[in-house]
C-alpha cells in the first residue's frame, strides 16, 4: 500500500500481544450499510486563507482579468511533436521544497489542479480555468487569496496498443518507480511566487522550460546484483517490449562455493531503485541523533513528519548497515534475497497477479523472472522457494502462494492490503452503496481512510480518492485506490479499467464489485478450500496491527475466522496481532514498531529456512548451502 505523494508506505509498530486462533473474535458476517440512494457528498472544502508571505523568489501580482485562470505552454526545443499527457498546476504556500514535492493525503497538502492534454502541439496553450477540478479546492475560484509558490508539470503519456485489442494513452515507467513527480521526460516549470486572488482574476502564463533528466544506471557490487529480463508474455500483451526486474542479493560465500545451490527467498515489496534493508556503509555523519524516546511518543510507526527530526533516518541507516554485517557475517542462513521490480504504466508495481489491465504478471514473475534467477544464481527450485513483505508486498505474498500454490513453499504476509474486500479499508464493496459514506435515513457519515495512531482519522476516502482523481483519470494517478481498481476491474469498453465506484460521488457499481471476486483472497480460499486448503499446510503466516493505519486488520479477521473453521484438512496457518499496533506490524510484540518494521529480512528468512528444511522433499539439497 502506497500513499499518495506519491510516497510509499511499505514495511511498518509497538509491542505487544499476539492474538492467535485461541483467541475469541466475532466471526459473523460483516453488518451491512443501510445506504440511502440518491446522495452525493459535499463539494470539497477550501483551506484556511494562507498568512505571512513565503521567503523565495520576487513576489509576483497576477494581470487583472475577469476569471482566474493559467495557460500553460512549451516550446519546440523541448518536443518539436505533439504530447499526450497529465498536466498538473500546484499551489504551495509553503516555502522550502518545489510545489510539485508537497502534494501529499495530509492536510498541510499543496493545491493541485490536472487536465488531460491530448495532442498538444509546441507553443499551443493548455488552460486551467475555473471549470478544472482541483484539490483540495475544488474549484479556482473558491482559492483564499494568498501568495503561493506556482508551478506546472506535464506527466507524458505514450500510446499503447495492446495485444487485447485495446488502444490506451498511459505513463510508462520510465525507471522511476512510475512516480510523475520524478519521471524522466516530463517536462515542468520553475516555481514562481505570486499573489493570486481569485476575485481579481488574471491570466497567469507559465512556460514548462525543462525536462527531467534520465536516472544514472544502478551499480553492482559483490553482494548487490540487478538483473533485467524481455518477458516474452508481456510484451505479447503490451504490445511492445516490456521488462521485469529483480534486485538480487548473493550470499556470502556464493562465488567461492561454486557447488552450492540455494534457497530462493523473495522480498514483495513497492519499486526500490535501493534494496530495502540494505546498506553496506555506515549511517551518513551528518544525519541528526537518534531520539529513542521521542520516536516512541511522536513516530511510533515509522511514518510521519514527525520522524525525520527525530533522527529516524539514522535508525533506518542504522537498522540497513545492521543487516549487511549479519548478511555477510557468520550464522545467517544463505540464501539468494531477491526484490522483484514490475513497475508498469498504472503503478511502481502489478501486485504480482494477472489483470486484464495490467497483464500476466503473475505468469511472468513465476513463470519466466523466477526461474530465470535460479538458472543464473544457483537455485534449488519450488520446494525452497518463499516470499515475505508488508502493505503492497503482504498483499502480493499471500497472493503469490494462493494462486501459485505449487510453486512456492511459505509466505509470511505483514499488514497486508485487503485480504477480503468485505472490509476494503473502510467499505464492505459487496453491501455498502457508497464508497465515501455510510448513510441513514436522516444522516450521513464520512468513511475514514487514514487513523493515526490513536486512532482518530487522519484522511477519508472521498478526499483520498479526490486527490488521485485530480492526479489522473482512468485510473492513471499512480496512487493507491487507482492501482486496486487497474488491477482487480475488468476492463471497461475504452480500454480503461472500470470503476468499482464513481469518484466524484462514491456510488458503488454491483457488478464490478462482483468482478472483483477474482481477487477477493477471502473469497477464493473459502471456494476452493477442498483443493487449496492440503496445498497451504504449513505455508501460511500473517501478521497485522489492531490499529493499522489503513483498517487492514479487518479484513485480517475475517479471513482468520473461515479458517479457524475449516476443516478436512484443519488450517495450520498462524495469525498474529499487534494490539495497539500500525501499520505495517511483523509480528514482534517485543519491539516497537518504527524499529521492527526494519527487521523483516533478518525475522523472516530464518522462519522461511525452518520450513523449507522441514518439507523438503526426498533427497533434496539441503547441505551445499548450510555452511
Amino acid at each position: 500500500m502506497r500513499r499518495t505523494r506519491l510516497a510509499s508506505t511499505r514495511l511498518a509498530s509497538t509491542r505487544l500481544a499476539l492474538i492467535t486462533y485461541a483467541s475469541i473474535l466475532a466471526c459473523g458476517p460483516a453488518t451491512p450499510d443501510p445506504a440511502a440512494p440518491g446522495a452525493s457528498p459535499s463539494a470539497a472544502q477550501p483551506p484556511a486563507s494562507p498568512s505571512g508571505a513565503p521567503s523565495g523568489a520576487p513576489l509576483a501580482d497576477a494581470k487583472a482579468s475577469t476569471a482566474l485562470r493559467f495557460t500553460v505552454r512549451f516550446g519546440p526545443e523541448l518536443s518539436a511533436a505533439s504530447l499526450d499527457g497529465r498536466l498538473l498546476l500546484f499551489l504551495a504556500t509553503r516555502p522550502g521544497e518545489e510545489p510539485r514535492f508537497q502534494v501529499t493525503g495530509a492536510n498541510d497538502t499543496a493545491q493541485v489542479f490536472g487536465i488531460d492534454l491530448d495532442s498538444l502541439a509546441p507553443g499551443k496553450p493548455a488552460v486551467i480555468d475555473d471549470a478544472t477540478l482541483g484539490y483540495p479546492v475544488a474549484r479556482l475560484a473558491d482559492l483564499p487569496p494568498g501568495d503561493y509558490h506556482v508551478q506546472a508539470l506535464l506527466h507524458r503519456y505514450e500510446t499503447f496498443r495492446r495485444g487485447d485489442g485495446h488502444t490506451v494513452k498511459l505513463p510508462p515507467d520510465r525507471g522511476e518507480g512510475q512516480q510523475w513527480s520524478l519521471a524522466p521526460g516530463n517536462l515542468l516549470s520553475a516555481p514562481v511566487r505570486m499573489h493570486l486572488d481569485p476575485a481579481r482574476g488574471g491570466d497567469i502564463a507559465l512556460t514548462l522550460d525543462r525536462a527531467l533528466p534520465e536516472l544514472p544506471p544502478m551499480r553492482d557490487t559483490k553482494y548487490l546484483k540487478h538483473v533485467r529480463i524481455r518477458s516474452e508474455r508481456l510484451s505479447r500483451f503490451w504490445g511492445r517490449d516490456t521488462y521485469l526486474g529483480a534486485q538480487v542479493l548473493l550470499p556470502e560465500g556464493w562465488d567461492t562455493h561454486p557447488d552450492a545451490h540455494y534457497p530462493l527467498a523473495i522480498l514483495h515489496s513497492h519499486f526500490d531503485r535501493g534494496f530495502f534493508g540494505w546498506r553496506e556503509q555506515p549511517p551518513d555523519a551528518d544525519l541528526p541523533p537518534v531520539n529513542l524516546e521521542g520516536i516512541a511518543r511522536e513516530c511510533p510507526n515509522g511514518h510521519g513528519p514527525r520522524c525525520a527530526p527525530l533522527g529516524y533516518r539514522r535508525v533506518v541507516q542504522e537498522a540497513g548497515h545492521r543487516f549487511y554485517k549479519q548478511w555477510t557475517g557468520p550464522g545467517f542462513p544463505r540464501v539468494l534475497l531477491v526484490q522483484i521490480q514490475h513497475a508498469n504504466p498504472y503503478y511502481d508495481d502489478s501486485y504480482a497477479v494477472n489483470s486484464e489491465n495490467l497483464g500476466p504478471y503473475g505468469d511472468a514473475i513465476t513463470h519466466e523472472l523466477i526461474p530465470h534467477l535460479e538458472r543464473t544464481f544457483r537455485g534449488l527450485g519450488p520446494w525452497a522457494r518463499g516470499m515475505y513483505g508488508g502493505s503492497t508486498g503482504g498483499w502480493e505474498a499471500l497472493a503469490a502462494q494462493i494462486f501459485y500454490p505449487d510453486d512456492y513453499n511459505g509466505a509470511v504476509a505483514s499488514c497486508p492490503d485487503p485480504i477480503d474486500f468485505h472490509h476494503f479499508v473502510s467499505v464492505n464493496i459487496y453491501e455498502d452503496r457508497n464508497a465515501y459514506w455510510s448513510e441513514g435515513p436522516l444522516r450521513r457519515t464520512p468513511r475514514p481512510a487514514n487513523r493515526g495512531p490513536l486512532g482518530y482519522t487522519v484522511a477519508t476516502m472521498e478526499q483520498d480518492n479526490l486527490l488521485e482523481l485530480v492526479l489522473g483519470t482512468h485510473s492513471r494517478s499512480g496512487g493507491q485506490f487507482d492501482i486496486w481498481e487497474a488491477v482487480f476491474s475488468p476492463v471497461g469498453p475504452d480500454g480503461y479499467p472500470r470503476r468499482l465506484y464513481d469518484r466524484r460521488t462514491g456510488v458503488i457499481d454491483p457488478e464490478v464489485a462482483q468482478a472483483w471476486h477474482r481477487y477477493d483472497l477471502g473469497h477464493i480460499l473459502e471456494r476452493d478450500w477442498a483443493t487449496l486448503g492440503p496445498k497451504l499446510q504449513g505455508k501460511l503466516w500473517i501478521n497485522v496491527g489492531r490499529m493499522d493505519n489503513y483498517f487492514l486488520d479487518g479484513a485480517v479477521t475475517r479471513v482468520e475466522c473461515f479458517l479457524r473453521s475449516t476443516r478436512n484438512p484443519a488450517s495450520d496457518a498462524v495469525i498474529a496481532y499487534g494490539a495497539t499496533d500500525g501499520h505495517c506490524w511483523n509480528g514482534d510484540p517485543t519491539t516497537l514498531n518504527a524499529h521492527s518494521r526494519l527487521r523483516y529480512h533478518e525475522r523472516f528468512i530464518p522462519q522461511l529456512v525452518t520450513r523449507w528444511l522441514a518439507s523438503a522433499p526426498k533427497g533434496a539439497d539441503v547441505k551445499s548451502w548450510r555452511y
